[in-house]
């Protein structure tokens, strides 16, 4: 089982942001489930401390809902829908480099609404504030992702908004590039859109297939999220725009040249419903091309000054006999 850790959370407590870091690994950092109502989900997770010192870790839980168009998740401090079903240990005493393995349950409600509910459980250091007090709890969290899907009156609802470049961007002079996709979930349950993107130049010959949705990350209902995929054939690093000669260097190293299309090929939800869209893009190395033509017009210009010479030379030698 890999091990990953989850980007720490950082709680405003008054008008402080805790500095501490969590040396802990949660494993696995996402979970994605099924069930109906009144039905009890029984799994576990992994947890290792990476310090070195005897550590107490203590459970807490929050909604989330889907944050812009990020991908990412905002967190709701609220005792209501999957943050409330959990049961799992209030807290775990763990040594330098001990791991444990926590059984956790989902008890879900005979009445729960059908769709998507999504929560996490979150490791910190410090104690859950008591219910029924004003105290804030200031710490570092850790926290994997739960999405769970109960059954019942399922809503797929997704669509395909738009797809190309940055602003929409065509003309380029030298690779790579980011192709976007933005895509909407109008239903009551997580959609994750798998396909990919077909990168072909002008005369229709395939150069290469992209995987839409590498990360396999999730649309969750009523929003939108935008997904990214780098078209970077030479694995160089995309920065941010150079001087004229250090962009005639990323000109020559990721020399491309011409019209080139785009071609994206989603599926989504169980019925496997299929979206598809298309975008051409140009590049042109200018700054090589430019160069180019003037060295071409220099040795233009040096042989028609040598071809008078040439014949002043061949007229002079004539006259001298």
């Amino acid at each position: 089982m890999k091990r990953f850790a989850l980007v720490t959370i950082l709680i405003i407590g008054g008008a402080f942001l805790a500095q501490q870091t969590l040396a802990l690994t949660i494993s696995p950092v996402k979970f994605e489930l099924g069930a109906y109502p009144g039905q009890v989900v029984r799994t576990e997770l992994l947890l290792r401390n990476e310090e070195k010192e005897t550590k107490t870790f203590y459970s807490s839980f929050a909604n989330f809902r889907a944050k812009e168009e990020t991908g990412k998740p905002k967190f709701i401090e609220e005792k209501a829908g999957l943050a409330s079903w959990f049961e799992i240990t209030p807290q775990v005493v763990l040594e330098p480099g001990e791991q444990k393995t926590i059984p956790f349950s989902i008890r879900i409600p005979q009445d729960a609404e059908p769709g998507g509910h999504f929560a996490a459980i979150f490791w910190g250091t410090s104690p859950p504030a008591e219910e029924g007090t004003s105290q804030l709890t200031v710490g570092a969290k850790l926290g994997m992702l739960v999405l769970l899907r109960v059954e019942g009156e399922i809503k797929e609802e997704g669509k395909l908004l738009e797809f190309g470049t940055k602003d929409q961007k065509r003309f380029f002079s030298h690779l790579p590039l980011n192709l976007t996709f933005r895509f909407e979930n109008s239903g009551n349950v997580q959609l994750k859109p798998k396909g990919e993107i077909e990168i072909k130049n002008i005369f229709g010959r395939t150069l290469t297939v992209l995987p839409a949705n590498k990360a396999e990350g999730s649309v969750l209902p009523q929003s939108i999220r935008k997904f990214e995929v780098e078209y970077n054939p030479k694995g160089t690093k995309i920065t941010e725009k150079g001087g004229f000669f250090e962009e005639l260097k990323r000109e020559k190293t990721n020399f491309a040249f011409g019209r080139y299309t785009a071609n994206l090929n989603l599926e989504y939800g169980i019925a496997k419903e299929k979206a598809q869209a298309s975008f051409s893009f140009f590049v042109i190395p200018w700054r090589i091309l430019t160069l180019a033509i003037l060295v071409l017009v220099g040795i233009f210009l040096l042989l028609t000054k040598g071809v008078k010479k040439y014949n002043q030379w061949i007229i002079a030698k004539a006259k001298g006999k």
